[in-house]
């Protein structure tokens, strides 16, 4: 018998996440007001002490300090064949680089699929791992991410100072400033795990 999910309820720089595990990995991190976050369970058990989520939050922690550039998590993910390419495709994009959802639907083999290539990206279902805010449009312009395009933003200009070897800790930004499609905002969506 499968067993019921584990999760938990974060606090990061980009606001509260909900992380899901089946025990061994990680199934599912997302953040608390984005579309796609899944519908609560009565069956969830609410375990913030797993190990896994013990490791996890220290690699969030040295993410955002700026210290770590890669996570070393155990990461199981549901998806169509075609979802999983891109998920892989998504997690070899180096720490401060981007690509265009065209790249992306290149490397992936189906050229013409870049609007598939955006909804499988879309559909991510754990941010920051599987870093989907490092794929963006073909002239470089910001477009869809699940969490908003502020936090993608903010992920972004991270990473880049970092990169550059400029110090920098994660913090979301109240005013990202002035670059493409920063109109979007994140919106509320369905209701948490009881323990939210």
């Amino acid at each position: 018998m499968k067993p019921e999910p584990l999760y938990t309820r974060l606090e990061t720089p980009l606001g509260p996440m909900l992380l899901v595990s089946d025990g061994e990995a990680i199934t599912g991190f997302y953040y608390a007001d984005e579309p796609h976050l899944p519908a609560a369970s009565k069956n969830w058990v609410h375990r913030p002490d797993a190990a896994i989520f013990v490791r996890t939050e220290q690699q969030l922690r040295e993410f955002a300090a700026g210290t770590r550039r890669e996570f070393d998590l155990p990461v199981r993910l549901s998806g169509t064949p075609f979802q999983k390419t891109i998920w892989e495709i998504i997690a070899s994009i180096p720490f401060g680089e981007t690509i265009s959802y065209s790249e992306l639907a290149g490397r992936a083999g189906r050229p013409k699929a870049v609007r598939a290539a955006g909804a499988a990206t879309g559909q991510n279902p754990v941010s920051w791992i599987v870093p989907c805010h490092r794929v963006v449009g073909k002239n470089g312009t910001l477009t869809g991410y699940a969490g908003g395009l502020n936090r993608k933003t903010t992920l972004l200009r991270f990473e880049a100072a970092r990169k550059r070897g400029q110090p920098a800790a994660l913090a979301m930004e109240e005013n990202p400033g002035e670059l493409p499609g920063l109109n979007d905002r994140p919106k509320s969506s369905a209701a948490l795990p009881p323990a939210w």
